[in-house]
Parts: C-alpha cells; structure tokens; sequence
C-alpha cells in the first residue's frame, strides 16, 4: 500500500496593511498629540525652568558644561501653591463650583432628555433643535446678555417691579447667585444631549413589565430608567465637570470678586503678573485634577463594553 505523501504546512497568509484604517485611527492621533501633547509637555517645561538672564525667556532643563551635562529642574512653583492657602481654597471652590453646576444640569436636564427622548419622533428633531439653537450664537454674547437680564437696571428687575412683586431692585449681578446662573445656562446642553441619546435607546418594554408586575412610576423611574441611562449620567457629568472647573469667561462677566476660580486666577498669573512659571504650575494641577474623573470614566466603560461582551 502506498504510502500517503505528508500534508504540506498551510502557510499562514500575510496581513495587509489597511491604509484607510490606518489614515482613520492616525489622523486623530496625530491631533492629539499635536494639541494636546505637545502643549501639556511645554507647560511641563515652563513650570520647572528658569529664567534666564532678561527674564523674557526660561534656560533649558539639560545643559552642557565643562564636560558634564546639568539637568535643572526647579520646583518652586509647586511649592509655592501648596503653601500658599489662596491656591488650595481656589481648587477646592473651582472643584466644588464644577460640581454643583454639573447636580444642577443633571436635576434639570434629566426631565428635558427624558421628555424629548419620549416625544413623538416626528417631534424629536424639533426638540433637539431647540436645546443645540444657543450653539447658533456666541458663546461671550449669550453669557454677556445675562448681565442684562440681571442688573439691578435689567429686565427682570422691570418685571418684577412693574408688576408689583418687589419695590426695590434685587441685588443679582456678580453673586453666587448670577454666576450658577450662567454656569448653568451654558453648560446644560452638554448634559441633555447625552441623557437623550442613552434615554432614547432605551427598552420600553422594561418600564411595562415593571408596571404589570405592580411597581409605581417613581419606583420604576428609580429602579429602571435611572440604572439604564448610568452610561449617559457619567458621559454628561464629565462634559460639564471637566470644562467647568477652569471656565474663565463666565466667572469673568457674572461672577464677583470674591468668588476663587482657578480660571481667572491662571490668568491673572499669566497676564498680569507675568509669572509664567507659577502659572504653568497651575494649570499642570488643574489638569491632573481633571485626569481623576476621566480616568474614573474610562474605567466604567471598560467594565461596561467587558460586560455587555
């Protein structure tokens, strides 16, 4: 019997290299790091160099002198916030102004996504229209419009005053009070506009089953819709959170001068004071402070994608 000639090994096929893939996933890559590395690592520098003999520029971190290189990196800057209690009481008012807006923009924005998300889907566009129309208009001048409405000169105080409601004009401009105001006007379509999109997703049949098994609305509410759209609480919560702890121009127009925000206080450091070390300090913190969140977000998601899989 003739013996049978031994299989020849498959070769294993030789993988293509995918340029649209690659030109897609590059692109913003390349962006990154561009804009945001770059910059993140030459504020780095700033914050731990030393000026130089005009003070207009700062010396390098690695030098080379008398057959020795000097690598100098100073730490002054750093020290300088931590010692110096005005710098903790703006992070931790930045940090806590930040989450009050974004408790504000989740209590009020929740039943906005939750009724468009709802709505007839004819209806739906229209709706999404209305809360992404502000976009249609500049930031500066919808937040300086506000300072009409709130003077003791405004609009508001005319209402109010010729209806007979208050006989002296209320005090709103640069409070606490004018500065949620804004914080809250602005930043609220980056929460609804996540809510909706993971509220629109959802299984209707889930908040049926619920009530055929006798739950009421509020419990159902709690115990299905609100675990359901987790995923959009978060996206929204960092979208507001993360861009609110350095905002600069609200504070700017509608706060008043005892309200600390880190934002303003970068750029009285950059601008006015014209310390660029100290500054550049300020910002590298900020920015670590707000990797907290992102990071706490990122590992949700994976836990996500890994449980859904």
């Amino acid at each position: 019997m003739p013996a049978t000639p031994a299989p020849h090994p498959t070769k294993t096929p030789r993988r293509r290299w995918n340029w649209g893939r690659s030109t897609v996933i590059g692109i913003p890559q390349i962006w990154l790091l561009a804009f945001l590395l770059l910059p993140f690592f030459i504020l780095l520098k700033i914050s731990v160099s030393e000026s130089d003999a005009l003070g207009v520029g700062f010396l390098p971190l690695i030098q080379y002198a008398h057959d020795t290189f000097q690598f100098q990196v100073r730490f002054t800057p750093y020290l300088a916030l931590v010692r110096d209690s005005l710098y903790i009481l703006t992070y931790l008012s930045s940090l806590w102004y930040a989450l009050l807006t974004t408790l504000l923009c989740l209590v009020i924005g929740y039943p906005f996504a939750y009724f468009i998300a709802r709505a007839n889907p004819t209806v739906r566009p229209g709706l999404l229209m209305l809360v992404m129309l502000p976009f249609w208009t500049s930031f500066l001048i919808r937040i300086y419009a506000w300072k009409n409405l709130l003077d003791i000169n405004g609009l508001i105080n005319q209402a109010l005053l010729w209806s007979g409601i208050i006989h002296t004009p209320l005090h709103m401009m640069f409070t606490e009070f004018s500065f949620m105001i804004g914080m809250v006007y602005g930043y609220i379509p980056f929460m609804i506009l996540p809510l909706y999109a993971t509220l629109v997703k959802m299984d209707v049949r889930l908040i049926e089953a619920a009530a055929d098994l006798g739950s009421t609305p509020l419990k159902t509410f709690w115990l299905v819709t609100v675990p359901l759209s987790k995923s959009g609480i978060i996206a929204g919560s960092l979208l507001v959170f993360i861009p609110a702890v350095g905002e600069y121009v609200i504070p700017e127009l509608l706060a008043g001068p005892s309200t600390l925000n880190i934002g303003r206080v970068m750029w009285n450091e950059f601008f006015l004071n014209l310390d660029w070390q100290r500054a550049s300090a300020v910002a590298i913190v900020m920015i670590v402070l707000i990797l907290m969140p992102i990071a706490v977000f990122n590992k949700y998601q994976t836990k996500s994608l890994e449980a859904v899989r």
